[in-house]
């Protein structure tokens, strides 16, 4: 059988659910009630309201990723340095949350985080100050950190795996000491596993609404959050579909900017 015969059951997957609504949002967003072409959908991002909400997300997905950046890399590097048998299990130990459902454990957070919730019960049991976090920025960068971290200690470790040790023992041998090396060879040698990390943490948390709405309640709202009211409250969808392009500018920024660190990385490794 033919190889093309073999990827067509994909192909036309990827036409349904992938390319037919990308091409309804972009014809959504390029415009207007009437049908009529029209670039104020995408401008709408300019005004007071959806450009807060949108530094907003930007400000929570850099905290959240370079949260996750600062937890990953040490744990990448303590995995690496294990045996095999023992990072095989710790590596399935992080995977295994993300076999759960999103949302489910998003709601757990909820559950522990609310004003009585089973962390503050815990407190008030032993006479301590409640915590007073939930419906806050701070929940929200919690979430975040707990659902993506995962997505940030797997491509660094993948990278980290990677480099020889040989090329590790030879800077040693030359006299760099522990940071030396670090700095001037583990860390180049990971760039791309940092990159492939860093956008697959920083691209989800800039469009979440699930965890905004359930951890920050409605008093914070993130881009993510006004284009979903505008789907599925206002029915506004040719707004909606704008401010999604908006948000896909900058998935395609970070996917450039990750293949060119890419190419970098393998001409450094050679």
């Amino acid at each position: 059988m033919n190889k093309k015969t073999l990827a067509f059951p994909y192909v036309l997957w990827a036409a349904a659910f992938i390319v037919i609504p990308l091409c309804m949002v972009f014809y959504y967003g390029m415009t207007d009630t009437t049908g009529a072409f029209t670039l104020e959908n995408i401008i709408t991002i300019a005004t007071a309201e959806h450009a807060k909400a949108l530094l907003l997300s930007i400000e929570l997905s850099f905290v959240s990723t370079l949260i996750c950046f600062l937890l990953a890399y040490p744990l990448a590097m303590i995995l690496t340095n294990m045996n095999v048998s023992q990072h095989s299990f710790i590596v399935l130990i992080f995977i295994l949350p993300m076999w759960m459902n999103f949302l489910l454990r998003t709601l757990a957070w909820q559950t522990l985080l609310e004003k009585t919730g089973v962390i503050n019960s815990i407190l008030g049991f032993l006479h301590l100050p409640a915590l007073e976090i939930i419906n806050t920025p701070g929940a929200i960068v919690l979430g975040m950190v707990y659902n993506f971290l995962p997505f940030m200690v797997l491509p660094i470790y993948n990278a980290l795996t990677k480099i020889d040790n040989n090329v590790i023992n030879a800077a040693r041998d030359l006299g760099a000491n522990g940071v030396q090396t670090f700095f001037r060879v583990t860390l180049p040698l990971s760039v791309p596993g940092i990159i492939s990390g860093v956008t697959m943490v920083f691209i989800p948390a800039l469009t979440t609404f699930v965890i905004s709405t359930l951890l920050g309640g409605s008093k914070i709202l993130l881009i993510g959050n006004v284009i979903e009211q505008e789907f599925t409250q206002t029915g506004n969808w040719h707004l909606g579909s704008g401010l999604s392009i908006v948000l896909m500018i900058f998935i395609i920024v970070n996917m450039v900017i990750e293949a060119i660190s890419d190419r970098e990385g393998e001409h450094t490794s050679l």
